[in-house]
């Protein structure tokens, strides 16, 4: 029997100083990058360009794919990447509550360690896609554990 699979679509935003676009969650003290689950019937493409403007406000084109990441024991695989902002404007929303951009080198102590790991392969490696397994708890585990 097949268990449910899913889908995650994340958008790297740079700014023209080198700064990374991250929201911060309503719901969690925590800060990640604009994105989340794929729709049914929906291209991968298409989901991050409607996850970024839900998130932040900001339209985008997707310039490349950094990476497509699975989740070790979990049926989960998740796709990061670059965007550049075409239009709109920062828009705090139900699910952010505040959106900024951080130096890469200065993100916040609660960033997702999954997502600062796809910032790093974006920033870090710029030539070709990354087929990686990320390891380790979810960022809401961390929470419960006083970790983050």
């Amino acid at each position: 029997m097949k268990s449910e699979f899913t889908i995650g679509v994340f958008g790297i935003i740079v700014d023209s100083k080198g700064r990374v676009l991250l929201c911060h969650r309503r719901d969690y003290d925590l800060w990640n990058l604009p994105g989340g689950g794929l729709d049914t019937g929906e291209s991968v493409l298409d989901g991050v360009k409607r996850e970024v403007k839900e998130e932040t406000g900001l339209n985008v084109e997707v310039m490349k794919l950094v990476g497509v990441y699975t989740k070790e024991s979990k049926n989960e695989m998740v796709f990061s990447f670059v965007c550049a902002v075409t239009g709109g404007q920062i828009t705090l929303n139900d699910e952010a509550d505040k959106i900024e951009y951080f130096e890469i080198n200065k993100l916040p102590a609660n960033t997702v360690p999954k997502q600062v790991e796809r910032i790093n392969d974006a920033v870090n490696n710029t030539k070709e896609v990354i087929f990686k397994v990320q390891t380790g708890e979810s960022s809401i585990e961390l929470i419960r554990e006083g970790v983050l």
